[in-house]
């Protein structure tokens, strides 16, 4: 009777509420250190996300751009559902789209220095959860699959991902800039779908092609 109480009380949580299009604060990673500046702010594409501009910057003074090579912040432990091999796809074509949207506004640097605008990104979080069943615990970087009984193993799942990243002055390492947003992956047909870097390639070219948009609108002002 227990058991069945404690199942009612999961599947009650589980369908309650709407999801936010913004990262709940309780599930920041830690990697910008500070989050008390952010605001909810519009992407040039229109999505929702949580941003902080250094009101003084002069985008004007950087020459080029450094992409660090994107972290999986924390360390994840990788399971069947979310293979390394998943993870490591999705920071490598991160990296990748930032490179390839940058490319087109300012040369690429090999390393941070005077007039560099380094780009320091971050995968925060990964997650499938069954389609119309929402997670009643989010852990970063961790799967999260509502899964209530044996037959919401055959409905659709939704995948997300999360990003955090930093804006830095290549000569002084000042912060100049910060973002943390999530984004919808493609959807996997059940729950024995494996996660793949490919489920989230549309989104993180949204990701990268915004963050550049951002940079082009600073640059006209």
């Amino acid at each position: 009777m227990q058991m069945k109480s404690f199942a009612a009380c999961v599947l009650t949580l589980a369908l309650a509420g709407c999801a936010s299009p913004y990262v709940d604060p309780e599930q920041y990673s830690g990697f910008l250190k500070d989050y008390s500046v952010l605001k909810e702010e519009k992407s040039p594409s229109g999505a929702d996300v949580m941003r902080w501009i250094d009101p003084n910057v002069d985008v004007s003074r950087y020459t080029s751009v450094y992409v660090e090579p994107s972290q999986l912040y924390p360390q994840p432990q990788a399971t069947e559902k979310i293979p390394q091999s998943s993870l490591n796809g999705i920071t490598q074509y991160y990296d990748q789209a930032l490179k390839n949207a940058f490319a087109k506004e300012l040369p690429l640097a090999t390393g941070p220095g005077p007039g560099v605008l380094v780009v320091r990104p971050a995968i925060t979080a990964v997650s499938a959860k069954t389609k119309g069943l929402r997670p009643y615990e989010i852990i970063p970087i961790a799967l999260v699959a509502a899964g209530v009984s044996a037959a919401t193993g055959i409905r659709d799942q939704d995948t997300s991902l999360a990003t955090e990243a930093a804006f830095l002055d290549g000569g002084d390492n000042k912060v100049v800039a910060k973002m943390v947003r999530k984004g919808a992956g493609t959807d996997l047909e059940n729950s024995s779908e494996v996660v793949q870097a490919k489920d989230f390639k549309a989104v993180l070219n949204i990701w990268a092609q915004d963050i550049v948009n951002s940079y082009k609108q600073l640059k006209t002002k």
